[in-house]
């Protein structure tokens, strides 16, 4: 559901953000990037699955001796009734991701398995940090490394767009306003007139501000429509749609913005996981509806659009006694859009053996996820390697962009 002004709105002169979770959170003044000679004007979607996705149960390797002992009861096959859809042969995907399925043999999509973050714990709370901080422990900063990609981003033409209203700015675009004339402005339980007044207030202190802050009265207005709205006994899945149809709608007009992130929660599997059905294949289901949103939401942008999800770690490669998975390390990361160089699962596979598992428990990551998300802002957004080694991944030089992943 869309959540209406109520704790903060975010006013700058550089940034496109666009956040969700259910909610939106964003700010002013998007800039369109400056253009290759070919017109591309791109778009990068960031969707983070907090709770620790199993990348196992999500595609799985079907191909590897150990996968079907260790997961037990919730193994995936490509036999029989909700058989996993083929990927090649060795990977297969979960049967509740058809439009990702499409969109990988179409070539959009593609895979990177046995990732993770440079976090080797098991607390959600430190692994959705460095996931969202972009450094290599956790508590290191009060920043996202998205907020910090946003300010390197080469200049180009600016769009004099609205705020996007919402709770406050998770960790992954958080940060220090990249320009002056950034200034937040609180809003508690703000309801239309409170924010009208607030607007009026300004109009005579500051007709900028106070001109961003109607428009953006009217985005949040315009994201919260009829097909925004959160339809009576809608669930986990359906909300997911809901929200990236909105965030497709908004991403698509020209002066909307170019940057988006959204978060949902509600992965952690510890019990009664399910195979090809049960909690798990809902979970799917609804993030896979969310893909097919924005690809039908963004229409011809949609070629120069980049979607990344990620996760914070993945689940341990043995299922427990209640038929779930317990927090673990190796796991996946997605890419969608018409940008992708897909229709691959790239990895560089451990195997399952026993004396393969990190720790004896877990998939064990052999790419570091920061790797593949540099990979993107540097071929698709044309973010310098150093910058993204020195200031959005601190101290990360060692993890070189993966080459290859934009067509």
């Amino acid at each position: 559901m869309i959540m209406t002004c109520r704790e903060s709105l975010l006013f700058t002169s550089r940034r496109a953000l666009l956040l969700g979770g259910a909610s939106f959170a964003a700010s002013a003044y998007l800039p369109r990037f400056a253009r290759a000679a070919d017109g591309r004007d791109p778009r990068l979607v960031v969707i983070i699955l907090r709770g620790a996705l199993d990348g196992l149960a999500t595609v799985a390797p079907v191909g590897d001796p150990d996968y079907a002992g260790l997961h037990g009861a919730i193994a995936l096959s490509t036999d029989g009734p909700h058989a996993a859809t083929a990927l090649d042969g060795f990977f297969a995907l979960h049967p509740s991701m058809p439009e990702f399925a499409r969109m990988y043999h179409d070539k959009h999509a593609a895979v990177i398995h046995a990732v993770a973050t440079p976090y080797r714990d098991r607390s959600h709370f430190d692994g959705q940090d460095v996931l969202e901080s972009g450094f290599a422990g956790p508590g290191r900063v009060q920043s996202g490394w998205l907020n910090r990609a946003l300010d390197a981003l080469p200049r180009g033409e600016r769009v004099m767009s609205a705020l996007a209203v919402g709770p406050t700015t998770p960790l992954v675009l958080r940060g220090p306003a990249p320009t002056v004339g950034w200034a937040p402005v609180t809003l508690p339980q703000a309801d239309d007139d409170t924010a009208m007044r607030l607007v009026a207030l300004y109009q005579h202190r500051d007709v900028a501000l106070a001109s961003a802050l109607s428009q953006g009265l009217q985005l949040e207005k315009a994201a919260a429509g009829d097909d925004m709205k959160p339809k009576p006994g809608a669930n986990g899945a359906a909300a997911m749609r809901q929200v990236a149809r909105g965030a497709a709608k908004l991403m698509a007009a020209d002066d909307g913005p170019r940057i988006g992130a959204l978060a949902f929660d509600g992965w952690d599997t510890h019990a009664n996981e399910g195979g090809p059905v049960g909690r798990l294949a809902q979970l799917l289901g609804g993030l896979d509806g969310a893909l097919a949103e924005f690809e039908s939401g963004l229409g011809a942008h949609w070629r120069d659009t980049v979607v990344v999800v990620a996760t914070e770690f993945g689940r341990t490669a043995r299922i427990n006694g209640t038929e779930g998975t317990d927090h673990g390390t190796g796991t996946i990361a997605l890419l969608a859009g018409g940008a992708v160089k897909g229709g691959r699962v790239i990895t560089d596979w451990p195997t399952l053996k026993p004396a393969s598992l990190y720790e004896g428990r877990d998939l064990a990551p052999t790419t570091d996820l920061r790797a593949v998300i540099k990979g993107v802002l540097s071929d698709h957004l044309g973010i310098a390697e150093r910058v993204l080694a020195e200031r959005v991944f601190p101290d990360s030089a060692p993890a070189k962009p993966m080459q290859g992943l934009i067509a």
